[in-house]
């Protein structure tokens, strides 16, 4: 746990005891602050309270008297409209922050030169995160990730100057970060995400913005129109940007062509890294994790061997173009994460020839985005109660068969697979589809799939497979 020294003999009020919201208050405490906390959720307040955290209906609470309110980053600071704590703090004129603050603060105070790598972006940011760590891990440094993902930040080991961050920073929690001040801060994209909590696009850029705005070298994929705005933005204002692309060769900055990954200075190229063969990291969206990742891993001081040993053996995230297991030319893999079409894009843009398991509780739009990539699906195996509407988009596009259930999708699309004699195919759990209808969560889901594919005679896990 990192003490929140930074409020030592202040009073702080706390509002939301959830995932991090426990430990944060923890921390404070351990600092020396003295934390009133409250929730909605009367049986979060009642666990809180077990744990020796003063809890009281912060309506009643005198507000003049806080030094600072910390607000859970699933509590709506702005929009669709302020949380009711929040307009009693900015009644009394108290600043509202969050966790990663904190997090920046007892940085600043007792070791700022503590490398601290924080990423964010609409999509990709928890395998560039991951990445980044194993990384770092694989090359013999301290390294603690957190935030966003894994552990919440105030749970990680307090600052030492050779102990190097890794956060994943959502927009909720960089809103409540004024100060954020990563070595090395990266933005990955932007596509409209979370506009119900932002109000508008602009808005929820501008957040985005401020990680890297507030970073000693801002790591930007500029493959969108607004991250490359960002970018030129911050380079006018004098800030070390570093420019990556996934699609397209710069005159400066990091790129992808194929499976290599390259530098450019003023125009001349040199590889610093490949993918080919590297199963975790298939597809272009991969290629942007990993030009992000070498980046910020130069930036903190690894060299080029050290980098390509981490790529090489990075085993992925559970539940996103995760490898599981293989028989012969059938490789098994695990996309439970993609629950809308969005999501499933970058998996079915990865494999040439895919035996299709899709469906579940279905989401807006269902799976017509997707058309660009039903000439490389041989079979799609659908499930759930979007069965019935996705086999009317597949139509005569696609062969399919409603298979109803995960265990008897995996079983037919194994056997169907195990006879296609055209090389490489992949057996691919990618739904495009929440997954509540039969499951509790993706990550059930996932595991059922993991399962069902392991229970196949013949089939071996793959390394790095949970």
């Amino acid at each position: 746990m990192i003490p929140a020294a930074s409020f030592a003999g202040k009073q702080v009020s706390l509002f939301g005891l959830g995932g991090s919201g426990i430990p944060t208050a923890r921390a404070l405490i351990e600092g020396g602050a003295q934390v009133l906390a409250w929730d909605d959720n009367p049986d979060s307040v009642a666990k809180a309270a077990a744990t020796g955290i003063a809890t009281a209906d912060l309506r009643g609470a005198d507000w003049a008297k806080f030094s600072a309110f910390v607000l859970s980053p699933g509590v709506p600071l702005t929009h669709p409209k302020p949380h009711w704590t929040v307009e009693l703090a900015k009644g009394a004129g108290v600043e509202i922050i969050g966790d990663i603050e904190l997090f920046c603060r007892e940085r600043t105070l007792s070791v700022p030169t503590a490398p601290f790598i924080a990423i964010t972006g609409t999509n990709g940011k928890s395998t560039t995160t991951a990445l980044t760590a194993h990384i770092l891990k694989s090359a013999g440094r301290d390294t603690q990730m957190g935030g966003n993902i894994g552990r919440a930040v105030m749970t990680l080991d307090p600052p030492k100057p050779d102990r190097h961050y890794v956060v994943e920073c959502s927009s909720y929690q960089i809103d409540l970060a004024p100060s954020i001040n990563p070595t090395a801060g990266i933005l990955l994209n932007l596509t409209p995400d979370h506009l119900d909590r932002h109000g508008t696009m602009q808005h929820y850029a501008s957040i985005k913005e401020r990680l890297v705005a507030g970073s000693e070298t801002a790591i930007i994929g500029i493959d969108d129109s607004w991250c490359a705005q960002i970018a030129e933005r911050l380079e006018r204002a004098g800030r070390q940007v570093i420019r990556i692309s996934k699609r397209l060769p710069l005159t400066d900055g990091y790129f992808a062509d194929g499976t290599n990954l390259m530098e450019a200075v003023h125009g001349r190229y040199s590889k610093v890294a490949f993918l080919e063969g590297i199963g975790s990291l298939r597809g272009q969206h991969n290629a942007q994790n990993a030009l992000a990742a070498v980046a910020a891993c130069l930036k903190v001081g690894l060299d080029l061997g050290e980098i390509q040993s981490g790529l090489e053996s990075f085993p992925g995230l559970a539940h996103r173009m995760e490898q599981v297991g293989r028989k012969g030319h059938v490789l098994f893999v695990n996309d439970s994460k993609a629950t809308n079409a969005d999501a499933a894009a970058p998996a079915l843009s990865s494999f040439p020839r895919i035996y299709w398991i899709a469906g579940g509780l279905p989401k807006e739009g269902g799976i017509e985005p997707l058309r660009g990539f039903f000439p490389r699906i041989a079979k799609a195996y659908l499930i759930g109660e979007a069965a019935p509407a996705f086999s009317a988009t597949l139509g005569e596009a696609v062969p399919y068969e409603i298979s109803g259930t995960l265990a008897k999708a995996v079983e037919h699309a194994a056997h169907d697979a195990a006879k296609d004699d055209s090389g490489e195919v992949v057996v691919l759990l990618s739904p495009a589809c929440a997954s509540f209808d039969q499951f509790k969560n993706f990550e059930v889901r996932g595991e059922a799939f993991r399962q069902a594919a392991s229970a196949i005679d013949g089939v071996k896990p793959i390394g790095g497979a949970r």
